[in-house]
This record gives C-alpha cells, sequence and structure tokens, in this order.
C-alpha cells in the first residue's frame, strides 16, 4: 500500500521505499527518529508524531522505544544487534554490531517494553495491530551482556 502522508515534509517517496525494502522500519527514541529505507540510507528528524503516524498507517515496521528506561534502552542500542536494511543478515549469533533480521531486533526491544507496530509476529497483535509492550511472546535470546542486569520496562 503507497503512503498517503499528512507528514507536512511529505516525505512519502522514503515511507514508499522503506516498504518495499527488506527490513524497512522506523524506530522512535529519545532524540527523535530514523526511518531506515535503503541499505545505507535513512531519513532522521524531531517531529515524531506526524512521521510515526504517515509510517503506522502505511504499514511500515515502527519499533518506538520512548517508554524504555533510559538504561534498557542504551543497553539494547549499545550490546544489541543492528537492522538487517537492504542486505541479508549476519550469521547468528546476533551481537553488537552484527546485523540481524528486524523482527529479531524488534522482540528485543518489545520484550523490553517498547512499542512495537506492525510486527505481528513480534507483538502478536493483528496486521494493524500496536504491540504496546504488555502482551509478551517467547522471549528472545538474552544479548550477551544480558544477565543479572534489571531492565525497566
Amino acid at each position: 500500500m503507497a503512503a498517503a502522508s499528512p507528514w507536512a515534509r511529505d516525505d512519502a517517496d522514503a515511507i514508499n521505499r522503506a516498504l518495499s525494502t527488506e527490513g524497512g522500519h522506523l524506530f522512535v527514541g529519545e532524540a527523535g527518529y530514523v526511518l531506515a529505507y535503503q541499505r545505507g540510507t535513512t531519513l532522521s528528524g524531531y517531529d515524531v508524531v506526524p512521521v510515526k503516524a504517515a509510517c503506522i498507517a502505511a504499514g511500515l515496521p515502527v519499533i518506538d522505544s520512548r517508554r524504555l528506561g533510559f538504561e534498557a534502552a542504551l543497553h539494547l542500542a549499545v550490546h544489541g544487534p543492528m537492522v538487517a536494511v537492504g542486505k541479508p543478515a549476519d550469521a547468528q549469533s546476533w551481537h553488537a554490531l552484527a546485523h540481524a533480521p528486524l523482527h529479531h531486533v524488534a522482540a528485543l526491544y518489545h520484550a523490553a517494553g517498547a512499542e512495537v507496530v506492525n510486527l505481528p509476529a513480534v507483538t502478536g497483535a493483528g496486521s494493524e495491530g500496536g504491540g504496546t509492550g504488555a502482551s509478551r511472546q517467547e522471549a528472545p535470546p538474552a544479548l550477551p551482556s544480558q544477565a543479572g542486569m534489571i531492565v525497566a520496562g
């Protein structure tokens, strides 16, 4: 489905390219957003509300980590794998600086309490549904340094 964007900057083309790229997604954090729409190509900004709404409406996977505590978000960002966008994922085991499938990275964030939308395999919701981080499925593998860490959620 093509993105009909109310987004003021009207970068709907980037959303459409993300939809057609394996691993394309929107990541939202405390400092703004990053729209990964091609291998090595991202669009970032600070006006989260319109771009997040446009991405959700278009069916693009969204990971919103703003509800995570700082320690949990930092841990995932530093120790967790990156999403393989427009390229094959690295061989397991996925760790920092490795590229993993989007569903794996999203599952790590979801397990920590992040909102994950438009990834029903991760959230257990319908294709339109958003994941609140409340309904947990099978937990993803722990990150190498996660043992003993308290994850705020």
